[in-house]
């Protein structure tokens, strides 16, 4: 197993370092998807014509992208359901799970599981896009969450 880090403009695999830098999500209507996004306060400067919607979120990146080009790319079949993937966008107090929440609702969106406190001592609650992808919102407490909303665990 290699270790290290990537150096420079050499591009040398010594390790690899542990980040996600962008989350895409495949959309049905990538238009009716930017709507519902922005509509949660979300903003991109991608154009319409660009196909791909781009938002910054903390220190990376959400895109939406055509669900069939999407599987493409990836080189994998669409079965269509659930992926077995769960964003989740942690927020720094309880009271915020539950406005993220209702907007989600107010912009169209399902809502899975209202706001609750959870076994684990923080409060989320989950919903879902209207392309069926589940998001959860969470406070948790034991993370330290920064101003751009980047998150960061005790140990690290």
């Amino acid at each position: 197993m290699p270790t290290g880090r990537l150096t420079g403009s050499d591009r040398i695999l010594d390790g690899v370092e542990p980040r996600v830098s962008l989350i895409t999500l495949g959309v049905r209507d990538v238009a009716r998807a930017r709507t519902f996004y922005e509509a949660l306060g979300w903003r991109s400067s991608s154009k319409p014509e660009d196909g791909v919607v781009f938002f910054q979120s903390g220190g990376m990146v959400l895109a939406l992208w055509s669900r069939e080009e999407l599987a493409a790319d990836s080189g994998v079949t669409d079965s269509g359901g659930w992926g077995g993937v769960t964003p989740a966008w942690n927020v720094g107090a309880p009271a915020e799970v539950d406005a993220i929440i209702a907007a989600a609702a107010g912009a169209g969106a399902t809502i899975a599981r209202p706001g609750a406190a959870t076994f684990w001592g923080g409060y989320s609650g989950v919903f879902i896009d209207p392309d069926g992808h589940p998001w959860e919102v969470a406070h948790n407490p034991f993370w330290t969450l920064g101003d751009d909303g980047s998150v960061r665990l005790p140990d690290a």
